[in-house]
């Protein structure tokens, strides 16, 4: 298990009608260019949930991920491979329909699907399952990034970049289609919480461009607010990705618990901007410009105040 990364929370908001854009200045801002070593193993893990255009919130966008992808490929690493286990079997037929497979081949970059082998096995704190396979990936990557949309969700409550990664690992050739058959939705927030503990994200990318409300992960409406969230600790940034949706980090149980255990930063003073170092667009313009867009009424959670 890779040792998690010290580092200095920062969340950039960024806004552009040109996802890939938002994507570049936020990375930009987080200073993503100086954090990728040569020898490193990149992994970028998307959010293909199924088959669905962008424009539906379910899944990232093509032309994002393949933006990420020209800029991880800058830095110039030992190995780059896109890696995500969708809760479909058919895998192929997804990446085909969504656009996912073009953009692998013309960017000539590793494509594995963690739903397969082979795998190793990992033991975790949670009572059932307490073991569970990983494919292998999960011992050679070094570098992590979690890229997904933001998404109200009815289980996990808010689904952003931590789900991403706790539900995207685990293998369906085990967990089943979908990812119900052992028992990992049964308590999904300890479940998510336990899994964390063992990954290290080292940068997430949470999009609101668009980002889903109502019911999701595949019923809700989508929003668009042309908003991206860029992240060097993956729970500051679920929280700013909360905090946009309306709930405080103690609303979300898996996060909470996460936080409880020490294993990111959450708390801010957003009229003294400690503990979170925020670029690009104050948090509470944020929250009012996407409650705007989402409920056509400007609200929000940090209005200047201590929190």
């Amino acid at each position: 298990m890779r040792v998690r990364r010290q580092v200095s929370p920062i969340v950039a908001i960024t806004q552009n009608e040109n996802e890939s854009l938002a994507i570049e200045e936020g990375l930009n801002l987080i200073n993503f260019s100086s954090m990728i070593r040569q020898d490193d193993v990149v992994v970028i893990t998307p959010n293909w949930v199924g088959p669905a255009t962008p424009e539906s919130g379910r899944v990232v966008g093509p032309q994002s991920l393949q933006k990420l992808i020209q800029l991880v490929k800058a830095t110039h690493p030992k190995r780059i491979v896109v890696a995500t286990g969708p809760g479909q079997e058919d895998v192929q037929g997804l990446m085909e329909q969504v656009g996912f497979l073009q953009v692998i081949e013309e960017e000539q970059v590793e494509f594995i699907n963690l739903n397969k082998g082979p795998f190793i096995s990992l033991d975790i704190n949670h009572p059932c399952p307490s073991r569970l396979c990983l494919n292998k990936l999960f011992n050679e990557m070094t570098f992590l990034i979690s890229f997904t949309q933001l998404k109200i969700h009815e289980e996990a409550t808010l689904s952003g970049a931590i789900k991403n990664i706790t539900m995207g690992w685990p293998a369906g050739d085990e967990q089943g289609y979908p990812k119900k058959d052992l028992g990992i939705h049964d308590e999904l927030h300890d479940f998510m919480a336990a899994l964390f503990e063992k990954f290290t994200i080292d940068v997430s990318i949470v999009s609101a461009s668009p980002a889903m409300i109502g019911t999701g992960p595949h019923k809700g409406t989508a929003i668009h607010t042309d908003m991206v969230l860029c992240g060097t600790d993956p729970v500051s940034t679920d929280v700013v990705g909360a905090r946009l949706l309306g709930f405080k980090p103690q609303a979300i149980h898996y996060l909470h618990k996460i936080i409880k255990k020490g294993l990111g930063r959450s708390t801010f003073d957003l009229q003294n901007q400690t503990g979170i170092q925020f670029k690009g667009i104050p948090l509470d313009q944020a929250e009012e410009h996407f409650s705007q867009c989402a409920y056509q009424k400007k609200f929000a959670i940090d209005s200047n105040k201590p929190v």
